[in-house]
């Protein structure tokens, strides 16, 4: 599922596994611990790819993923690793120090980096330590490894996903990020992809000019682009319920008002924990927002519908 719509914002980890789940064909058969099991071997990654933030990615993408995301990511990184004083020579030293920290199949928390880091004399800790450990997965050095208890671990990108034959790279690897977006979320616009993807604009429009099956149309002003498959039939409306980091959320921008449709934009009803983050769906949009309660011996569930 991953390979084929891309990859899936995952900075919570629990609703993220839901929301692979939920996309499964299989989905009744695909449980918390099946989408863990294929974290724990290495099928699934989780990783900074995109805006930056956490997700998960097929293990065999990720290389061609991040030499299409990287780049970018690192450009717009560049303001806070300025402030945080993370230079050339500082981000070198600290990649040697978690290179050799995780060589040999080692699986280390991030507390274990940061104390490895500081025996080799690179101070990391709060923001500076996420910033070098976002560079290290920037840089294809390091990913996910299994959880050790309820903490992730980290891994050698070379040790935990073998490199294969024929990667993608340049235009081939944009135009494969561009297939699995608007297979997935389209129809959506070029700057919905751009800021999806963290791509600049003019990128984002070059790898839609290079998939020929994407077709154009002009709704409200505005320039959308699907794939040409046909509505689905409408019947009875379908109503889901999704975490607020879905990609359903997360994936547009500029045409979010139309995912929306006038519905307050979560988190708003509240705030602190008790917060409706979560989004009720109906035919795909946002109709409401609801919000969970784990208790003794039930889960209690509350909606707020507009």
């Amino acid at each position: 599922m991953l390979a084929w719509m891309g990859p899936m914002q995952a900075q919570e980890l629990a609703y993220a596994k839901w929301a692979i789940a939920q996309r499964c064909a299989e989905s009744a058969l695909v449980t918390e611990a099946v989408v863990a099991r294929a974290f724990a071997d290495g099928a699934i990654v989780r990783t900074h790819l995109l805006r930056p933030t956490w997700h998960f990615v097929a293990a065999e993408d990720l290389r061609w993923l991040l030499r299409v995301s990287a780049p970018r990511v690192h450009a717009l990184n560049a303001y806070q690793a300025r402030k945080l004083e993370l230079d050339a020579t500082t981000l070198s030293k600290s990649m040697d120090v978690i290179a050799r920290s995780l060589e040999g199949g080692v699986y280390c928390t991030r507390d274990m980096l940061a104390e490895a880091l500081a025996r080799g004399g690179v101070v990391a800790a709060g923001h500076r330590l996420a910033y070098v450990m976002m560079h290290a997965e920037l840089e294809a050095l390091v990913c996910s490894g299994p959880m050790q208890g309820k903490q992730q671990t980290y891994a050698l990108v070379d040790e935990r996903v073998p490199k294969v034959a024929g990667e993608l790279t340049g235009d081939e690897a944009l135009a494969a990020l561009t297939v699995r977006y608007f297979r997935a979320r389209g129809p959506a616009t070029a700057k919905d992809y751009a800021t999806w993807a963290s791509l600049t604009l003019g990128d984002a429009r070059r790898g839609i000019a290079l998939v020929e099956k994407l077709e154009r149309r002009e709704v409200s002003g505005r320039t959308y682009f699907a794939f040409g498959e046909g509505a689905p039939e409408r019947g009875a409306p379908e109503v889901r319920l999704v975490q607020g980091y879905d990609e359903i959320i997360m994936s547009y921008s500029e045409s979010k008002d139309v995912l929306f449709a006038g519905a307050p934009r979560a988190p708003v009803l509240t705030k602190g924990p008790a917060a409706f983050m979560h989004a009720i769906l109906a035919q795909g949009r946002v109709i409401g927002h609801w919000r969970h309660t784990l208790e003794k011996k039930r889960v209690r569930v509350e909606t707020k519908a507009y």
